[in-house]
């Protein structure tokens, strides 16, 4: 469900047409790491690993949007944000990288 969910994802921005390449470029190597990452984490906890990754495809679908609504965009980014919460100390490197996805989108300026 993970890996569908990551294409799912990795296709709305290589189909976001406002999305400057290097950004594009850019969300699609932290998606390939968040792939990794979640799929590590679903090992001992699948349902967060999905919510992680669920709440990066409703931050995406938000920031991608061809009539963007800004509070939307940052209420998804705040809930991705959270998602990961508890697991800054067990798992650095994930929240990391979900910090990184929520901040690009975020700034995207589409």
């Amino acid at each position: 469900m993970i890996d569908e969910t990551i294409k799912q994802i990795e296709a709305r921005i290589q189909n976001a047409e406002s999305l400057p390449p290097d950004r594009r470029n850019e969300l699609l190597g932290l998606l390939a790491t968040l792939k990794s990452e979640t799929r590590e984490l679903a090992k001992t906890h699948n349902e967060q690993a999905q919510s992680i990754v669920g709440f990066t495809q409703v931050a995406t679908h938000e920031a991608t949007r061809a009539e963007q609504d800004t509070q939307l965009v940052k209420l998804s980014s705040q809930g991705l944000r959270q998602s990961v919460e508890e697991f800054e100390t067990s798992h650095p490197r994930l929240a990391q990288i979900v910090n990184n996805i929520s901040t690009t989108l975020s700034n995207s300026g589409i």
